[in-house]
């Protein structure tokens, strides 16, 4: 009990003692920096018994081994909707409750996960991190997102996934099938 008396403040001053040498993120506990090294040195010593994927904590382990059992113990109080991770459970609620946590400090537009956040941020710095490798050396073609990719490596592949159930015409591309 003592030892938490002295811990848990630090929690509400913001008081990090505990710093990583590597990148200089800090930490309250002893105990989270060790396992945030794991980052760095790559160490994964939790391994899954089915499928031999490793994983540097035991929780990562616990919630990869949902898979292979189908359980799904996070379920959603408004619709029913059952989840392998409580994060994807909070990300759901979010499609009820509207929240949208995350805004783009450029244009105030607000997003309910980090990561459309990040995708988002590519439009404000023009960063496009995906090449296509068939064209890319000839006319750099580059995307800010992956599924952009994927729609024009399609020019390259000639598949054609997508299929109008009124008149049959198969196309590349989903946007096609919409109306002027």
């Amino acid at each position: 009990l003592h030892r938490f008396h002295y811990r848990h403040p630090r929690i509400h001053t913001g008081e990090n003692l505990f710093s990583c040498e590597e990148c200089g993120r800090c930490f309250t506990h002893s105990g989270s920096l060790s396992v945030h090294m794991k980052i760095h040195t790559g160490e994964k010593p939790f391994s899954c018994k089915e499928c031999g994927r490793s994983f540097s904590r035991v929780d990562s382990l616990i919630s990869h081994m949902r898979i292979h059992t189908g359980e799904k113990p996070f379920s959603c109080k408004e619709c029913g909707k059952c989840f392998t991770l409580s994060c994807s459970l909070t990300d759901h609620m979010r499609i009820h409750t509207g929240e949208k946590p995350f805004p783009c400090k450029e244009c105030g537009r607000s997003f309910r996960r980090s990561s459309k956040l990040s995708v988002h941020m590519r439009i404000h710095t023009g960063e496009k991190p995906f090449t296509c490798e068939e064209c890319g050396r000839k006319c750099g073609r580059s995307f800010s997102q992956a599924t952009s990719l994927t729609s024009h490596m399609r020019i390259h592949t000639g598949e054609k996934p997508f299929s109008c159930e009124e008149c049959g015409r198969i196309l590349s591309n989903v946007h096609c099938f919409e109306m002027p």
